[in-house]
């Protein structure tokens, strides 16, 4: 669990674009503020096609670069580091509270495998998540590749993730009403494209993952595949549509969901740390 939920609710409930990204040389945490500068001023001139922008200059797009104590898994772990871009309209008093355009965040949460052999020049956040306009992600991107000499990536998810992702979290305790578990799969052969949507209450999700999960607080691949499986048969009993021949493209649960275009909606601040650290795994699997 992270270590104070109302630092990190603002990360629930909304739509992130997932990235791997490779390590950034010579990030120095003490200058956040100078680099919350150096990018306003870099998207200034971006935005100016080119033109040069003094730094320090107040824009119409505000920099803010802040660390995320909380969200991280052990000790070897960096903090996270949140940029947010906001922007005050010209109209409105100097009062009034700056509107968020942008969101994106670094994290590593037991990202050990990458870290422990990391030279001492390099920070090691290899999951950045980000929501709003993809034109801001790209200049906001561009910056830091360009500043740290790291590289971004879009980070998939695959099917067999997708399939780990819905047997983890439909097993997890949820204190409030949990939603419908519900798997969406493609039909790409067909034209038009289908989409099928297998909607599975949770309580009955529940109890299936508790009869195939063996040993508590370990999953192997075979326990989930004997999960899907099993949905698999349920599905055809009833429908005489085999599922197998489908593309799982998303999972829903009350813990979370998942894309496999990488978007996720985290719901459950319980469970946060637990969906970041896969989410670093898979990001980690990339960059190697």
């Amino acid at each position: 669990e992270s270590g104070d939920p109302e630092k990190t609710a603002f990360l629930l409930r909304k739509a992130w674009t997932l990235y791997s990204v490779t390590p950034l040389y010579r990030f120095c945490r003490a200058r956040l503020r100078d680099y919350a500068r150096l990018l306003s001023a870099f998207i200034a001139a971006e935005k100016q096609k080119g033109l040069a922008v003094a730094v320090g200059v107040e824009l119409d797009i505000k920099v803010a670069l802040s660390s995320l104590p909380d969200l991280r898994g052990s000790e070897q772990d960096q903090a996270a580091i949140l940029v947010q871009l906001s922007s005050r309209s010209r109209a409105s008093s100097r009062n009034s509270e700056d509107k968020v355009l942008w969101l994106g965040w670094f994290c590593c949460v037991y990202g050990d495998d990458l870290s422990e052999n990391l030279p001492e020049d390099f920070t090691c956040l290899p999951l950045f998540l980000t929501h709003g306009a993809e034109s801001y992600t790209s200049l906001v991107g561009s910056w830091f590749q360009k500043t740290f000499d790291c590289c971004f990536r879009r980070l998939a998810i695959s099917p067999l993730n997708l399939s780990w992702m819905v047997a983890m979290w439909a097993g997890c305790k949820v204190d409030k009403a949990a939603s419908a578990v519900e798997l969406i799969f493609s039909m790409p052969r067909l034209l038009p494209p289908l989409d099928i949507s297998y909607a599975i209450h949770p309580e009955d999700a529940k109890a299936l993952w508790d009869t195939v999960q063996k040993t508590p607080e370990e999953i192997t691949q075979e326990e989930v595949d004997v999960f899907m499986d099993c949905l698999y048969s349920h599905f055809h009993r009833h429908f005489k549509i085999h599922l197998s021949a489908a593309k799982l493209v998303k999972v829903s649960t009350a813990v979370a969901s998942a894309h496999c275009d990488g978007i996720i909606k985290i719901q459950h601040s319980q469970y946060l740390s637990g969906v970041l650290m896969l989410l670093t795994e898979l990001a980690i699997s990339q960059i190697k």
